[in-house]
């Protein structure tokens, strides 16, 4: 599936408004560069667990896109985000996004600061957003556009000369990224918000089988409706009820895409995830996904399994 299948992190993504979701991710993983782009065509959540042994960087990939918030900070074309190892953060896209990535160990992100700048660099601390100098940007667009064309290619092909030059001339466009411009850094009061809302998703994540109410969350994270709501309004766009709704409804579809009809019923997946009232399940259910829970259940299983893996709609690459 799409989340599981992007690096270098755990993901979980939330799909915000009605419609089919389609989703495409092209990975390529280098022998110390990782590669990675995606498109999704409707707005969505993510709550995402960075690996803390590589040292990722973001950026949008084109300039046709809204607005997208990206672990407390603002992302723009020209930018980019340096993100700190072994964060947890939310992102969000307000309509479709085109996004991409590179990664190094922290290891060789200190190799490649001494050989193309002269000094090792370090993983960020807290996450900063920079912009550097627009050619400096546009050569590390061009330079990922390449790459993605490597995406589904067998290791063979991923070991051969002009690919190591390109993962060379990549690696140098992305630590010349890194120190050009005046990095701004996560304030504090995001800082602290994230905070909050890392408990929060703790709590969500332990209860994900009933409802959740304000007062007991607010007690279990220790902050204050209104501080929580201020926290979620910023970072997901959006009401804590609001997003603990739409994360049980698309877990719950998720388990009926993968129950199997002859032992599994829509009643008892709807139960496990604490919708006790099933009418009003399958008339929401219906509205949000345009179609039955029962259909979501019984369909061909050629057909589930398609859906299932449809947001994985291109192939990746991984080197061993």
């Amino acid at each position: 599936m799409y989340q599981s299948a992007i690096r270098p992190a755990q993901v979980e993504v939330v799909v915000t408004t009605k419609g089919e979701f389609h989703a495409e991710l092209k990975r390529i993983e280098l022998s110390k560069l990782w590669v990675q782009s995606a498109r999704a065509n409707l707005p969505v959540i993510s709550h995402s667990a960075v690996s803390p042994q590589r040292a990722p960087i973001f950026f949008l990939a084109n300039g046709n896109q809204a607005a997208y918030r990206y672990g407390g900070l603002d992302a723009s074309l020209g930018e980019i985000i340096a993100v700190r190892p072994g964060s947890t953060h939310y992102s969000r896209s307000e309509a479709t996004a085109h996004w991409a990535t590179l990664s190094l160990t922290r290891e060789d992100l200190a190799v490649a600061g001494r050989v193309f700048v002269g000094r090792e660099l370090t993983a960020p601390s807290v996450s900063r957003r920079s912009r550097p100098s627009p050619k400096l940007m546009s050569r590390l667009l061009s330079l990922h556009e390449a790459a993605e064309k490597f995406a589904g290619a067998p290791v063979h092909v991923l070991q051969t000369e002009p690919v190591r030059a390109l993962e060379h001339a990549l690696t140098q466009a992305m630590i010349m990224c890194m120190t050009d411009g005046s990095p701004v850094e996560m304030r504090l009061g995001i800082r602290q918000h994230l905070a909050i809302l890392a408990r929060f998703e703790d709590f969500v994540m332990a209860n994900d089988n009933r409802p959740l109410y304000l007062a007991e969350i607010c007690a279990a994270v220790g902050a204050s409706g209104r501080m929580l709501r201020m926290c979620c309004q910023e970072h997901l766009g959006m009401g804590p009820t609001r997003y603990l709704w739409l994360r049980r409804m698309h877990l719950a579809r998720r388990a009926l895409m993968e129950a199997t009809p002859q032992t599994a019923t829509v009643a008892r997946i709807a139960m496990e995830y604490g919708f006790w009232e099933l009418g009003r399940f399958a008339v929401r259910y219906r509205e949000q996904f345009g179609e039955s829970p029962s259909a979501s259940l019984h369909r061909p299983r050629h057909d589930r399994c398609e859906r299932k893996n449809r947001p994985l709609a291109l192939p990746f690459s991984e080197t061993a």
